[in-house]
């Protein structure tokens, strides 16, 4: 009898944590022995890169060292993207070098994942695990072969090659492989059934959560991670930051969620008008260094700048007399070798303010004795719940919870199956919803659509609501098809904030945004009046929006008064089920 590497040792020996742990020990170890030695890992050296007209580096220099954690920084199109791919090899620098070290083992995760189809989420997982994952393909590929008759006269070399590579399949400990891809996909928020279900059938989110488990089932030595949080429930996020936390190889990340960054990082790169700078520390110590480097060097500059004033006045004034010209032409001389402090660099920020919304009445939605089931999956029996004027709740609870169906039942777009939703007096709904941005029609531009919305505002109102949301110049001419998930998401945002509702019910708001995005949205949301209802896995946008919180957990619906940050004070748990 084979043993099948799928069979009794998974159950035996893959099953806890024990066998993960050990076999990160003993692999941890063995990595650590060649890479004492090492001081770059990366290294990026004088690099110039350009695209289309764009230069994105020019003569640009960093470095990724053994166990470090950075952070790679800069506004969208800076080439955050093109730095990953120039590392991977996918793509070369014009000018200068890319380095990595022989022998060091690259996971890259890219927000384009391509096909997936025809197997099963799990076996997608371990398929990316490099060695172990291609001899447990051999074992599979013997087994076969010696399962067949036609090839009987072969089994002696089977079996003797069986053994040989089962023999290095146990060194590698590939029997636990299945029970650490499936812990992986766990930790991800893959059910038992989604893991064993063909990952083509799943959405591009998940699909993007299964590259992700791939790279991490992997362990190499050094991860580039563009964009990791994206698509991650909050109880997938915290997750995600403790398995970060504990690996013990270099990672190289950007993110647009700032406390997953704070968490992880302890180094920040950023790509600034075709530099690279480099900061110690997290990405708060960032921006506060960033601001302090900003007001020195326009201290710098403004010192600069009027010394240069006095010495051309007096250059003008004396220049014609004979008795001041060796006066004159010294310091003319002067002010050639002088080197230039440049101003700093003028930020974009998008700044949008409501207008005053409509008042509504206090009582601005009620439900009660509310039942809603999907086939034999009950989501609600018996929900009481009430939201009063300018109360702002947040919805947590883990995948399958019911918080969009609650949203839904609020906004309509669901109907009970029995109780009653009434919506107060002079209540107007805004509605961000996921699939919104899949509603925009794709061959209206930017600035069509707003002015399909609002026909009565004039060019130079859109042109400035299209700017507060990051559309200026010919971004406005854009035409729909083409947007980025950011683009369309700001797009939804600014049709629904430009004639205020004064309940906002929001689903996942600050999916796709960048940063910058982000902060305008919620300091125009901090100054709002109205009533909100929302859902969202950001934790700054959770602590900075919310008084009240709503808790949908097996046990039953809890209510908190006070906001996120009571919340986790008060359970100890940043989600549900997961303790702080």
């Amino acid at each position: 009898m084979f043993l099948s590497p799928w069979g009794e040792d998974v159950r035996r020996t893959g099953e806890g944590a024990f066998g993960a742990d050990r076999y990160y020990r003993l692999l941890n170890k063995q990595r650590a022995k060649r890479s004492w030695a090492l001081i770059d890992m990366i290294h990026l050296d004088t690099i110039s890169k350009q695209n289309g007209h764009q230069m994105l580096f020019i003569e640009a220099s960093a470095s990724l060292h053994k166990g470090e954690k950075v952070g790679l920084v800069g506004p969208n199109g800076a080439g955050k993207t093109t730095l990953f791919r120039m590392i991977m090899g996918q793509e070369q620098p014009d000018e200068g070098q890319v380095s990595v070290d022989r022998g060091l083992t690259v996971g890259y995760f890219s927000q384009d994942v391509g096909e997936m189809a025809g197997r099963s989420a799990a076996s997608e997982v371990m398929d990316g695990a490099g060695p172990v994952s291609s001899i447990a393909t051999e074992l599979k590929s013997l087994e076969a072969a010696m399962a067949d008759p036609e090839r009987a006269a072969e089994m002696e070399d089977f079996v003797a090659r069986y053994g040989e590579v089962q023999a290095r399949f146990e060194e590698l400990d590939g029997y636990a492989l299945e029970g650490r891809a499936r812990e992986v996909l766990s930790g991800l928020g893959f059910s038992q059934e989604m893991m064993d279900g063909d990952v083509g059938a799943l959405s591009g989110g998940w699909k993007m959560r299964v590259a992700l488990a791939r790279i991490l089932l992997m362990r190499p030595d050094a991860m580039l991670l563009d964009e990791p949080s994206n698509h991650l429930d909050l109880e997938s996020l915290i997750w995600l930051e403790s398995y970060l936390e504990g690996y013990e190889g270099a990672l190289f990340m950007t993110s647009h969620d700032r406390e997953f960054m704070n968490r992880i990082v302890s180094k920040i790169v950023e790509i600034d008008a075709g530099g690279l700078t480099t900061y110690g520390g997290d990405y708060e110590f960032y921006e506060q260094q960033r601001q302090l480097n900003e007001k020195q060097q326009l201290a710098q500059f403004e010192r600069q700048q009027a010394m240069l004033a006095k010495e051309i006045k007096f250059i003008e004034r004396f220049k014609a007399r004979a008795s001041h010209a060796a006066q004159v032409q010294s310091r003319v001389k002067k002010l050639d070798k002088i080197d230039r402090v440049e101003p700093p660099r003028r930020r974009q920020t998008v700044l949008f303010k409501f207008p005053p919304a409509p008042r509504s009445g206090e009582d601005v939605v009620s439900l009660k004795s509310v039942h809603k089931a999907y086939g034999n999956r009950r989501i609600y029996q018996s929900l009481d719940f009430a939201i009063r004027r300018r109360e702002r709740w947040c919805i947590m609870g883990v995948n399958g919870a019911g918080k969009s169906t609650l949203l839904k039942l609020v906004t309509g777009f669901a109907k009970p199956d029995d109780g009653t939703v009434a919506v107060g007096g002079s209540v107007k709904l805004g509605y961000f919803a996921q699939h919104a941005m899949d509603l925009l029609e794709a061959d209206r531009t930017v600035f069509q659509s707003l002015e399909d919305q609002f026909p009565q505002a004039g060019q130079g109102s859109l042109r400035s609501l299209a700017g507060c949301f990051g559309f200026s110049g010919d971004d406005v001419e854009k035409k729909c098809r083409v947007l980025s998930g950011g683009e369309k998401a700001r797009l939804v945002m600014a049709k629904m904030l430009y004639d205020p509702p004064n309940f906002l019910v929001l689903d996942e708001p600050t999916n796709h945004l960048d940063m910058a995005t982000k902060e305008m949205l919620i300091t125009a949301l901090e100054q709002y009046e109205g009533t909100m209802l929302f859902v969202s896995h950001d934790r700054h946008f959770l602590a900075a929006l919310s008084n009240r919180v709503l808790e949908l957990t097996p046990d039953g619906i809890h209510q908190y008064g006070g906001g996120y940050t009571e919340y986790v004070a008060r359970t100890g748990q940043e989600a549900p089920g997961l303790r702080g």
